[in-house]
């Protein structure tokens, strides 16, 4: 184990992981950027952004008038697919995702506050020593393929959210010995939703380490110690009302719930007040993530807070877990020098058990 010894590693190596992982995990859109991740999107093919969300809106209603249910998360999915078929978007494809995506503008301090803040858990000696390690998760109702092209994608450890499928298998596809590809494919299908409620479940991937190691389910009963990342070392940050499900989750288990605001937005602030006034959040701060930052600071404190905390756990799990060694009782010093020498005499021994 990290910075222990051999009889250490003995001592606590049943457990499946060794849970001295931080995790960072962030909403997107109004989190770490000041406006909808599609926007770039909409600005390539000249679609008028506040007509489709303004359509968006409306679907649901309109459907529901002509006898059809539509869920309201996959409903900006589905319109974005009829632009595609209209083509008003032609060919676009997960390429060109990727390629919006490098368009993303990020607030103030990102994407280096993400590399600053793996560094928080090497600033001191005792979490170099237990190798503790920071790890930042997006888990987004946006388009996981502009996340994977934007700037912060490199120090992203993963991502949650929504994808399409190009070219879908056609009736027959398994009789077919070969399938063809094709350079140049438009999205066609929905592959995956995050919505704001199963932005949970994978909280409880990260928590469990399903996306870390495939064997493992994410319904599976796992025990709190065999956890990778117990959410007592999570941190959850988003921008909201929308994400009070995964803020509950999250601080329900031990870990720290921080919401940010846009800080040109008065009413973003108030709504945040809210939230804490109720117990939602832990506490909130502007979307601003230079170092000097009210929100920055705050997220170092409670990163070296959780540092601390594994650190003491960890220790006072070998102090419990390997036993001292046998000493005599009523010993003189004549006694004890003599035990002394003959424990330094010419044989040396290194005792494990």
């Amino acid at each position: 184990m990290a910075g222990l010894s051999n009889r250490d590693h003995v001592s606590m190596s049943t457990t499946l992981f060794t849970q001295n992982i931080i995790a960072c995990i962030w909403d997107f859109d109004k989190t770490l950027i000041p406006e909808y991740m599609q926007s770039p999107l909409f600005r390539r093919y000249g679609v008028d952004e506040a007509l489709f969300w303004s359509e968006t809106n409306s679907l649901m209603e309109h459907y529901r008038r002509r006898g059809y249910h539509l869920s309201g998360e996959i409903a900006y999915l589905n319109h974005l697919l009829t632009y595609v078929l209209a083509g008003h978007m032609p060919k676009l494809g997960n390429k060109v995702l990727r390629e919006c995506g490098a368009d993303i503008r990020f607030y103030q301090g990102l994407p280096d506050f993400f590399s600053q803040a793996k560094r928080f858990v090497a600033e001191k000696e005792l979490y170099r020593k237990h190798e503790i390690q920071l790890e930042h998760y997006i888990v987004s109702t946006g388009l996981a393929e502009m996340v994977r092209g934007s700037a912060i994608a490199p120090q992203v450890d993963g991502i949650w959210g929504c994808e399409f499928i190009e070219n879908p298998l056609q009736p027959g596809f398994l009789k077919q010995k070969e399938l063809g590809i094709e350079a140049e494919a438009e999205i066609a299908q929905i592959g995956m939703v995050i919505d704001n409620t199963t932005k949970t479940r994978a909280l409880f991937e990260i928590n469990k380490g399903t996306n870390k190691n495939a064997a493992i389910d994410v319904n599976a009963n796992i025990a709190p110690e065999d956890r990778r990342i117990p959410f007592q070392n999570m941190i959850y940050i988003a921008d909201g009302p929308s994400d009070v499900p995964s803020f509950s989750v999250v601080k329900k288990g031990g870990g720290k719930a921080y919401a940010v605001y846009n800080p040109a937005k008065s009413e973003e602030f108030a709504q945040n007040d809210r939230l804490r006034q109720v117990g939602r959040i832990d506490h909130y701060g502007p979307a601003d993530y230079r170092m000097e930052s009210s929100t920055a600071q705050w997220l170092r404190l409670h990163i070296h807070g959780i540092c601390d905390r594994i650190v003491a756990d960890r220790e006072a799990a070998v102090a419990r877990r390997v036993s001292k060694p046998p000493r005599h009782l009523n010993e003189s010093p004549e006694e004890q020098a003599a035990r002394l020498a003959a424990a330094q005499g010419p044989k040396q021994s290194t005792f494990l058990e």
